[in-house]
């Protein structure tokens, strides 16, 4: 710290998730102080700025990290905003801690090095438990959130301690996620998505409510002979489960997610899966509507939805139909990137059923990608000239464009 200015502050402590990953081994780049027995007047004097809207934080004028005063929250209203917050000097950082969400999160460093750890932090860091710090827990609906994505990020083998999942379920029952706020719920999904074992936010969730199309999955059977896994959901979580240990980035994971999100309805309309493929596109259009999910996460999922059963069959493809995927739905030519996110997503959703299969290759992915470098590779000035030499104009252009990049699929596909 700058002792220049931090020699001047009252008691301070490094809190949080710092702390906890030290204790973890781990580097922590965010670092959150708490000032004890001081007050807003008295950070600005120092030159501290003023960030929190609703709560007394601070950058430090130097170091930019965050500085907050020890505060207490009182429950005044439903959801997350519903609190007033009492920031005096007399808060004391035993007060503060309390009212953060894991006994985990909830511990603190002074500046001689020792460990402030009121609830039992370090016990549940060494047995690997997820342990709400007090009932205050409840408070909160993002919390509910929160817990399962610590769980994807540390794995199954840590566990949530059941007085904690008796207060995740309390928050449903009395109708707090109805309070949950888009923003928010995305911020945690993103983050869920992006950790280890993002399957296991899914899975922690299952039967809260906050996602229906995935509960849903639950309840429909899959034919045995091509998912000897079970259900759509356990298929799903395999498939999400198998782009995060194949490393695959945060908009792959999400069409991993979504790729069958009409089957549910499919099931329900036909009693089979046929045609789910374009059932789950207004589904998932729908889904990231009322998240407020970015539209490139969005349109992935889509084009993945509606077109990840031909990805599977694409040896038996006719040349026309290898164009109208490849060129027509993904400009793939001009967006490259997105069309191989989409064949990342089709080798999680094959190798995402069950053990025996997980290692299975997916060569229908290479030759994609083999019949878009050819496609890529072709000199379309060329040909445009020529055309223009034989006459041709406007719309006609297109078409002998079109015709020469279907001849150039019929050709890669039988040398593949």
């Amino acid at each position: 710290m700058h002792k220049d200015i931090d020699t001047q502050l009252p008691q301070t402590y490094l809190v949080g998730g710092a702390v906890r990953d030290q204790l973890l081994g781990l580097e922590s780049f965010d670092k959150d102080y708490v000032v004890v027995g001081s007050s807003v007047p008295e950070m600005k004097a120092l030159g501290f700025v003023s960030v929190g809207k609703d709560f007394p934080v601070f950058l430090h004028p130097k170091t930019k990290q965050e500085y907050a005063l020890a505060r207490i929250e009182r429950k005044i209203g439903k959801g997350y905003t519903g609190f007033s917050v009492d920031a005096n000097k007399h808060v004391s950082l035993e007060d503060d801690l309390a009212r953060r969400d894991l006994t985990i999160n909830a511990m603190a460093l002074d500046s001689a090095g020792n460990i402030i750890d009121p609830y039992g932090g370090q016990n549940d860091l060494k047995h690997k438990i997820l342990r709400h710090t007090t009932d205050a827990f409840a408070e909160d609906p993002v919390r509910v959130l929160r817990i399962a994505r610590f769980l994807a990020r540390y794995g199954d083998e840590w566990k949530i301690h059941p007085s904690t999942l008796a207060l995740m379920h309390k928050i449903r029952d009395e109708g707090e996620l109805e309070h949950l706020v888009p923003e928010r719920v995305w911020k945690e999904t993103e983050k869920a998505l992006k950790e280890a074992s993002p399957q296991l936010y899914f899975e922690t969730l299952l039967g809260f409510g906050i996602f229906p199309e995935i509960e849903k999955m639950e309840a429909v059977p899959q034919n045995p002979e091509y998912h000897p896994e079970g259900n759509v959901f356990v298929h799903t979580m395999l498939v999400l489960k198998r782009a995060a240990e194949l490393g695959f980035d945060l908009e792959t994971r999400f069409a991993a997610l979504t790729h069958d999100f009409g089957k549910p309805l499919s099931y329900s309309k036909y009693g089979n899966l046929h045609g789910h493929e374009a059932e789950g596109v207004p589904v998932i259009k729908a889904f990231c509507e009322r998240w407020r999910i970015p539209n490139k996460l969005r349109d992935l999922a889509v084009l993945t939805s509606d077109n990840h059963l031909l990805c599977h069959k694409l040896t038996e493809l006719k040349p026309t139909t290898l164009h109208k995927m490849i060129v027509e739905r993904f400009d793939a030519i001009k967006r490259p990137e997105r069309f191989i996110q989409f064949l990342q997503a089709c080798q999680c959703d094959a190798q995402g059923r069950g053990i025996n299969l997980v290692n299975k290759p997916y060569p229908q992915a290479n030759m994609a990608k083999q019949l878009l470098y050819g496609l890529q590779a072709l000199d379309n000035k060329a040909i445009i000239a020529d055309a223009l030499a034989t006459g041709k104009q406007g719309p006609e252009l297109g078409e002998v464009l079109r015709r020469a990049q279907i001849a150039e699929l019929k050709r890669l596909a039988r040398s593949t």
